[in-house]
């Protein structure tokens, strides 16, 4: 007898495999777009605390001083994410993760545009970093509930295969978001120095808008994530997600804020503080933000690769391979900013910004995701991501400028200290149960 073979059944079975279908490129879209526009406005900020805060909102002031202190309400921000990733958890887990993708985009967009309309301290005095401040912490309470959902909408509507590319989606927008903000920052510094510090740095500010209302337009067309829909239908009864995470997946949770810090020392480290230092060292703003948003583009590339090489061999080895790279390269990349050379400097982006953060970033939303149950995941992974974050890059370019004055202007103690970041990165990333074959429908792990 001979065997019929079903065509619609295989094609079926073929799309289910695949991120190539209609609502797949949408929601994948949505997810990239959207963490883009987040981190467009949130490393805008970082950039122009490097580069201009010092000398609008802070003028009466010593330079160092004043730089200290806009690293300070940069720090602020940082701080905001993970109450943000609680706060936006808390409505994604209990009502849908579509909703608060919209709410925390707008907020973003309203509060980035707000910076770029206020008044310096010569007009309206003290006032002027204290509105700074709290627009700082709105834009952290943004992104701190942004990135979950981006990343949980693309991973739980995609086939099991393809998670780790999936979720990395919204880890590719973030450094395009930062390539974005760094190029349109970059293009203003060729103003007249006087122009630029009256007008010039808003632009991109204000430019926010438009990116927002794109965003709008594609998050709104995505349907909320089937996961999600099911665990509603079970109509479960369920307790305040925060407490569940904190209760009931401590070592989890734990393991995973020290396994991100890694990447995020990383990015506090070479793409707030080293740009100051370069530049105080004598490098053209402009030609060091220009090789600053090349190397965010390199991490875009390589998260891209190593994002799908974790769903073929697992998230925990590309992540640790990464993290062996970045303690390898700890001393090299000090030496080389010492140097100050552009060219060099370029190249220890790419090393660190590119090629270590790149590897341990492209995995590690789906890394997260994988530690939690549907009915937590959002509040779970948002604060693993938001945490590291914040205790790995939010202090870093204040731990590091401590750090060179203690050493008399030498970065051997910023290269230990990296170095045992790494470390200690590696052994939690051991600790972690692989999440590669996890089945995520379930609501206990």
């Amino acid at each position: 007898m001979t065997k019929t073979i079903n065509t619609q059944d295989v094609t079926t079975q073929e799309l289910s495999d695949s991120l190539n279908t209609t609502m797949m490129r949408r929601i994948l879209a949505s997810s990239f777009l959207g963490s883009m526009i987040e981190f467009y406005d949130f490393i805008l900020f970082a950039t122009a605390a490097s580069v201009v805060f010092s000398q609008v909102f802070f003028v009466d002031l010593d330079p160092g001083l004043g730089l200290f202190l806009s690293f300070t309400i940069l720090a602020v921000g940082y701080v905001a994410r993970p109450i943000g990733g609680i706060l936006f958890g808390h409505f994604g887990d209990k009502l849908g993760r579509k909703g608060v993708l919209v709410t925390s985009m707008m907020l973003m967009g309203g509060t980035t545009v707000a910076i770029g309309l206020l008044p310096t301290t010569a007009a309206i005095g003290v006032a002027a970093p204290i509105m700074l401040t709290l627009f700082r912490v709105i834009q952290g309470l943004a992104v701190g509930g942004e990135w979950g959902g981006a990343m949980l909408i693309a991973l739980e509507h995609a086939p099991k295969k393809r998670r780790g590319f999936a979720a990395s989606f919204a880890n590719m927008g973030g450094p395009a978001g930062a390539v974005l903000a760094t190029v349109v920052m970059s293009i203003f510094t060729m103003l007249p120095d006087e122009q630029f510090l009256s007008w010039g740095w808003r632009v991109p500010f204000l430019l926010s808008a438009v990116l927002v209302l794109i965003g709008l337009v594609v998050r709104m067309k995505v349907h909320e994530s089937p996961i999600f829909q099911k665990l509603q239908d079970e109509a479960e009864e369920r307790k305040v997600p925060f407490f569940e995470v904190i209760s009931k997946y401590p070592r989890n949770l734990i393991l995973g804020i020290v396994a991100g810090m890694s990447s995020y020392t990383v990015q506090g480290l070479m793409t707030v503080w080293a740009i100051s230092y370069v530049i105080n060292d004598g490098l053209d703003a402009t030609h060091v933000l220009w090789v600053k948003a090349l190397g965010a583009a390199s991490t875009v590339v390589v998260v891209w690769f190593a994002s799908q090489l974790s769903d073929k061999f697992g998230r925990r080895p590309v992540m640790m391979g990464g993290m062996l790279l970045g303690a390898v390269f700890a001393f090299p990349v000090m030496f080389m900013l010492d140097m100050a050379n552009l060219w060099v400097f370029a190249f220890a982006l790419l090393l660190t910004q590119g090629l270590v953060q790149g590897s341990i970033f492209g995995p590690f939303g789906a890394f997260c995701a994988e530690m939690f149950p549907t009915h937590i995941r959002y509040t779970g992974a948002s604060l693993v991501y938001q945490t590291s974050s914040t205790l790995g890059a939010g202090f870093t370019p204040m731990i590091a400028s401590s750090l060179v004055a203690f050493a008399g202007g030498s970065l051997w103690l910023i290269a230990v200290v990296w170095i045992a970041v790494f470390v200690v990165a590696i052994g939690a990333t051991l600790l972690v149960k692989e999440g590669r074959t996890a089945d995520l429908e379930g609501t206990k792990f």
